[in-house]
């Protein structure tokens, strides 16, 4: 009985969820559940517990400098310990490669990109020019090559959020919610404080909700309390405090979710709730693999980054409603 693990590099969160089509076409492919590698910023254990392709979750930081090989070497561990049969690889790192092989791993599949190639058991490598494809365009040639059928290119994530009720009483209210993600990874990708109170003031007078999640991590529970603190309505829910589960279930508890281009976003597309993502500095060709519903400016040119969040300034909030209006 063959036994499969899947490793992907990458930690942000919105990189992972883009992934789960491929990882779950790999585990079709062999017609068993999967290992997965990951690392531990991402979640995974938490967020695809519910999935019934996925068995085991580790976790590696793949780190630099001297910390390298010792996460060689942890990853040879779970490899000699587990004895798989494949392992795949789903981006263009060394490390796992190099893990495997030392693990005596006798099916090592990845996309074989530079230096990779010389660690792997296969011949089918990507193309120099592949490296300037995005992440979901390299794993769907990657599949491909290695004549691994893809069923379904959009992220789809199953949560039981039964599971996530308990701690959460304060999210569970009577009403009508949406959910505004306020925060990103990049602050450059963020759009203003004040432009999300525009927006909120120009809903409820259409009586669209009652209430807003405020999506964003600990780090920037400032940006919460600066639209609470500046708006004359009681109709904003901090979630800033509230680990990831709160999270899902915050958003699914939302209509719709309204946000920057960051984990959450992608996150709340994978759920299945409706999802409109505001872009403006970086390239919305990004989303194409995504059900996120891309909101721009007038005159947006696509597949340019600005690393300047003054760019965001550039989309209007009454833009972003008669958008949001439009689609409900």
């Amino acid at each position: 009985m063959d036994k499969i693990c899947i490793v992907y590099t990458h930690h942000k969160l919105g990189d992972l969820i883009w992934q789960l089509p491929y990882i779950k076409a790999i585990s079709e492919h062999h017609d068993k559940k999967v290992d997965l590698i990951v690392r531990k910023k991402t979640q995974a254990h938490y967020i695809l517990k519910d999935l019934n392709h996925i068995n085991k979750v580790y976790y590696n930081e793949f780190r630099k400098g001297l910390a390298y090989w010792v996460d060689v070497f942890k990853l040879r561990k779970i490899f000699n310990l587990e004895k798989y049969d494949f392992v795949y690889i789903l981006d263009k790192v060394n490390k796992p490669a190099i893990a495997a092989k030392l693990a005596g791993i006798k099916n090592i599949i990845a996309p074989g990109l530079r230096n990779q190639k010389k660690w792997i058991t296969v011949n089918n490598y990507l193309d120099e020019k592949d490296w300037n494809l995005n992440y979901s365009e390299q794993s769907q040639k990657f599949l491909k090559i290695n004549s691994i059928n893809l069923k379904e290119k959009y992220p789809n994530l199953e949560v039981n959020i039964e599971r996530l009720k308990e701690g959460n009483d304060d999210l569970l209210i009577d009403g009508k919610k949406i959910a505004f993600g306020i925060d990103s990874f990049e602050d450059f990708k963020m759009w203003y404080e004040e432009d999300f109170l525009e927006l909120a003031d120009l809903l409820y007078k259409k009586k669209i909700f009652d209430f807003i999640y405020l999506i964003c991590g600990p780090e920037k529970s400032y940006i919460a309390k600066k639209i609470i603190d500046n708006s004359k309505n009681p109709y904003f829910i901090d979630c800033s405090n509230k680990d990831l589960g709160g999270v899902i279930l915050a958003i699914k508890n939302s209509d719709f979710y309204v946000g920057n281009n960051s984990g959450p976003l992608n996150l709340s597309a994978a759920l299945g709730v409706k999802t409109f993502g505001l872009i403006a500095t970086d390239p919305v060709s990004e989303l194409k693999y995504s059900k996120i519903k891309p909101i721009t400016p007038e005159n947006y040119v696509d597949n340019i980054w600005i690393r300047d969040r003054k760019g965001m300034k550039e989309l209007k909030p009454i833009k972003v409603f008669e958008a949001i209006i439009k689609d409900l």
